[in-house]
């Protein structure tokens, strides 16, 4: 379940997507994730689909990898779902005990499962296709303009960009001493979720123990190597925009203006 997470790692390629600036790739994915709140119909999702798809295809990344990413968010997907089909007031279609299920809330479950779904989707291919250095540095041209009220945008992009690049690393580690504990003879999958939520305690001494390794590693890594971030920072290859990057954002404002336009005018 641990390797099925693809939020942080890297597929390299050269495709287009890739070379994408990661300024473009982040305003994008921005811009994506704010559409999926304006769908109030079950229509505008297909330009949703044919939009992740176009870019699953250009990218080249396997449909398979990507959707295999929401498979440990499962749970996540069918609590919401099930809050939002039984909670919802309306019409009732069915009666199942105390709980009703109306059309209302049917509505509500379906549209609040598929956001969070292409919401994953996105954000998955993001990290699919940026790699640390370049997320790192597109954080930072963002921010850039709010260093003027006291943002600290260089450090802020760091921090970020770490974070997501750990996060494969952590689950990996998490998945060695699962291994180790579990040849020892630990128990983590029989019992109910309660018992199996109790056999996961012993995994956090260990896991923080090797984070705070894997951090004092990294913070002499960069100290060995004279890193200082801020101002006076240089960079071996400075961000530009090219042609292919404002044919993105063109696409991207279409697609943003077609779903605004069909919440509020179709």
């Amino acid at each position: 379940m641990l390797k099925n997470i693809t939020i942080g790692q890297y597929f390299p390629g050269e495709t287009v997507i890739h070379r994408l600036d990661p300024r473009v790739k982040l305003l994008g994915v921005f811009a994506f994730i704010i559409s999926l709140f304006f769908i109030n119909s079950f229509y505008p999702y297909i330009f949703v689909v044919a939009f992740i798809l176009t870019t699953i295809k250009l990218s080249k990344v396997p449909l398979s990898y990507v959707i295999k990413g929401l498979k440990p968010l499962i749970l996540i997907i069918s609590i919401t779902f099930l809050i939002n089909l039984f909670m919802t007031k309306g019409e009732i279609l069915y009666e199942i005990g105390p709980l009703d299920i109306t059309k209302e809330g049917l509505v509500q479950a379906t549209f609040m499962a598929l956001r969070l779904i292409f919401l994953v989707m996105g954000t998955s291919l993001l990290t699919l296709t940026t790699s640390p250095i370049s997320l790192t540095d597109g954080i930072e041209k963002l921010l850039k303009p709010f260093s003027k009220i006291g943002v600290p945008a260089h450090e802020l992009a760091m921090m970020m960009t770490i974070a997501l690049r750990f996060i494969p690393t952590l689950l990996e580690e998490t998945d060695k001493i699962m291994k180790a504990q579990m040849a020892r003879g630990a128990d983590f999958e029989s019992g109910n979720i309660m018992n199996r939520a109790k056999s996961l305690v012993p995994l956090l001494v260990p896991l923080f123990v090797s984070a705070f390794r894997r951090a004092d590693e990294l913070a002499m890594a960069m100290e060995a190597r004279c890193y200082r971030g801020g101002e006076n920072r240089t960079r071996m290859k400075e961000l530009r925009f090219k042609k292919i990057d404002f044919v993105a954002l063109s696409i991207t404002t279409v697609f943003i203006a077609i779903i605004i336009t069909y919440r509020f005018w179709w």
